[in-house]
């Protein structure tokens, strides 16, 4: 039973909520293991994985470790006193008291943390009394029976050893408790870190996911109207891009970063796309800084934007417009900016896209990324037309 319960806090215990379990593994795995010539040492002893990976394993070395340190420095401070020899076996015989009570109380206290700290404390204070009471009368006999053999105790002079042995475990118990909170602490906090990571994914992939349905839909419907036309290789060559366009979009984890260069090679399968539609109305030109292709920023960003100023600016247009795809360093970032040269006569620049996300889509899915560590306004530009601007940081590594 002792050894059953004498232990730190197991994962594997009601205690443990299993989100939490799952988040503490998940943190164990991606430790950083020890390198270079001491890794065969470290591993030979067991401390080549963090210390507290094995609950039961660092409980009993923290057990042996200090109950050991006391057998030691307790004997040299008999020895140091002229004791004789016979103190070590006093001090061993307390030593292994002292070591038998701590484990049932740990069983106990395995059981305690999990109640009211109200009781939790009155519960635990009392275990200490019996115990240190138990303690006393063991040592006092110790005493009597190896080094005092001529003297008699009576009553409550067992209990002379009280407020040492108290203290004593006391200070066991509040070790006790103070490495399992912070266990349980460590668990909380990777647990919520990794439920905040998994719903910033959701948020990702939701966001992204509803970017391509309405895409798909006008491009599909581009076809069917080629089709009824009877311009089959037009329809053809846009089936061709469209394939290639979806791909890639697959090929791509919604929640994955990808360089500014696929996504600037991205933004050419879908405006070949386009093109098959509006031909010569549409317009595109890219400025690209090649400083800036490494930059990484959540794939198929820029599409949507793309798209928006297709609609306010090149659709209502007999003559179409321009469409800018511009990126330069600034300072340690990049700034992307998509501006188109205008819309029509009596269409202001527009929040909002054809595909009925809006510009929140965007600012969540930068807020999702980077956090404060990006840029994003509006404003009309020097052609006449509305431009996005984006900025965030060249490494994000």
């Amino acid at each position: 039973m002792a050894s059953d319960g004498a232990r730190l806090i197991d994962a594997g215990e009601p205690l443990r909520v299993t989100p939490a379990q799952s988040a503490a593994q998940s943190a164990a795995q991606i430790a950083v293991r020890p390198k270079g010539p001491a890794k065969p040492i470290l591993k030979g002893v067991g401390l080549d994985a963090p210390f507290f990976d094995d609950k039961n394993r660092a409980f009993w070395v923290l057990q042996s470790i200090g109950w050991g340190g006391y057998f030691i420095l307790r004997s040299l401070s008999g020895l140091a006193n002229s004791m004789g020899a016979m103190f070590i076996v006093h001090t061993l015989l307390l030593t292994a008291t002292g070591y038998s009570l701590t484990l049932l109380m740990a069983s106990l206290f395995r059981r305690l943390i999990a109640m009211r700290v109200l009781w939790t404390l009155i519960l635990s204070f009392a275990t200490v009394v019996i115990a240190a009471g138990t303690f006393s009368v063991i040592e006092t006999w110790s005493y009597v029976t190896f080094l005092k053999p001529d003297y008699e105790p009576v009553g409550l002079e067992y209990l002379g050893a009280l407020l040492l042995d108290f203290v004593l475990l006391i200070a066991w118990t509040a070790l006790y408790y103070g490495i399992n909170y912070y266990l349980l602490l460590e668990e909380e906090i990777d647990q919520r870190a990794h439920l905040e990571s998994a719903a910033s994914s959701a948020q990702l992939a939701m966001l992204r996911y509803q970017l391509n349905p309405h895409f798909l839909f006008n491009t599909l419907n581009s076809i069917s109207t080629l089709v009824l036309l009877k311009q089959t290789e037009r329809a053809n060559a846009m089936l061709a891009r469209l394939s290639s366009f979806l791909r890639y979009t697959l090929v791509n984890e919604p929640t994955a970063q990808v360089t500014l260069a696929q996504e600037v090679e991205t933004l050419k399968l879908y405006l070949e796309i386009e093109k098959m539609r509006f031909e010569d109305r549409l317009r595109p030109h890219f400025e690209i800084d090649s400083s800036t292709i490494g930059a990484r920023l959540p794939s198929l960003l820029l599409q949507p934007l793309v798209e928006n100023a297709i609609k306010y600016a090149v659709t209502p247009s007999e003559t179409g417009a321009d469409i800018w795809i511009k990126a330069e360093r600034q300072g340690r970032g990049v700034r992307i900016e998509i501006a188109d040269s205008g819309a029509a006569e009596g269409s202001g620049p527009s929040s909002v896209f054809s595909t009925g996300v809006g510009l929140a889509n965007i600012k969540d899915r930068l807020a999702q990324a980077y956090g404060a560590g990006h840029g994003f306004s509006t404003k009309s530009n020097d052609h006449g037309g509305f431009s996005v601007i984006i900025d965030i940081p060249l490494d994000n590594q």
